[in-house]
């Protein structure tokens, strides 16, 4: 039987995150974001001894989790932001570790473009110790909802519809498949971030630095025409304003591996 077709390109997923990495990376949504899960590990009234980091565009992300979690080994998609923070890259899909290895994982933003989330989470769980946490954000439904009325009135300019923009997950969708994959405790919560662009090749360059653009095997190979480009930016700058406001939606998510049973006592 043949495998199923993968969702996103994997080699240009990771060579998307190199050139943000040769380009410097746009850093201040996943910094947002990672600022905020570390402030929720060290809300957890406990003591962690080994995480897993996925996701570091920012090389100084496993020394500021060492601090709260002891021993980090960090991973990333890209092969420059992983050997940049000292670690290893990753297919999360395909992450083989050895199991019950860690009390944390901190997933910062990756797992939006992994073939096969609940798969994923699956094999995540079975990383974590009994009593563990794995804690993590990730791109949300309402994610870019300008630049997806742009991308539309591209396509209606070029007489056929392309996928642009990458599908996203709601906050109800994600904790059931939390649950489904063996974790006890799911909690999703939406951090909604607006920002302000002057046009629409700002935003498109901040997606780039962000190593955020499109990786979707389906996509097209064909550049915009110089029409359709046009129907887009008029698209995003609809109302006329000076300023367009564009918006990021980061599900915050968090859940637990069930504690280990204790035996009972046979007399």
């Amino acid at each position: 039987m043949s495998s199923p077709p993968e969702l996103f390109d994997r080699r240009l997923r990771a060579l998307r995150r190199d050139r943000a990495f040769n380009s410097g990376p746009v850093l201040f949504l996943h910094e947002r974001a990672f600022s905020d899960i570390l402030e929720r590990v060290a809300d957890v009234n406990r003591t962690f001894s080994s995480a897993l980091l996925l996701g570091t565009p920012d090389p100084q992300w496993p020394r500021r989790l060492g601090e709260l979690a002891g021993q980090v080994t960090a991973m990333d998609p890209g092969q420059r932001f992983a050997h940049a923070a000292g670690g290893a890259t990753v297919l999360e899909e395909e992450i083989d570790l050895e199991p019950s290895s860690f009390d944390l994982i901190v997933a910062a933003g990756t797992l939006d473009t992994v073939n096969g989330l609940a798969d994923t989470l699956l094999r995540l769980r079975f990383l974590l110790k009994p009593d563990s946490l794995l804690i993590g954000v990730i791109p949300g439904g309402d994610t870019l909802l300008r630049l997806r009325q742009a991308m539309r009135a591209a396509d209606s300019v070029s007489g056929a519809a392309s996928p642009h923009i990458h599908p996203r997950i709601e906050p109800a969708g994600l904790a059931q498949l939390l649950g489904s994959a063996g974790l006890a405790m799911p909690v999703v919560d939406v951090d909604r971030v607006s920002v302000a662009y002057s046009r629409l090749g700002d935003l498109v360059g901040d997606l780039r630095g962000m190593g955020a653009t499109n990786v979707l095997s389906k996509r097209s190979r064909v550049p915009l025409s110089r029409a359709a480009l046009a129907a887009a930016e008029r698209a995003f700058d609809s109302g006329g304003q000076t300023r367009v406001t564009e918006q990021f939606e980061l599900l915050h998510f968090a859940a637990w591996t069930p504690a280990q049973a204790t035996p009972e006592a046979h007399g």
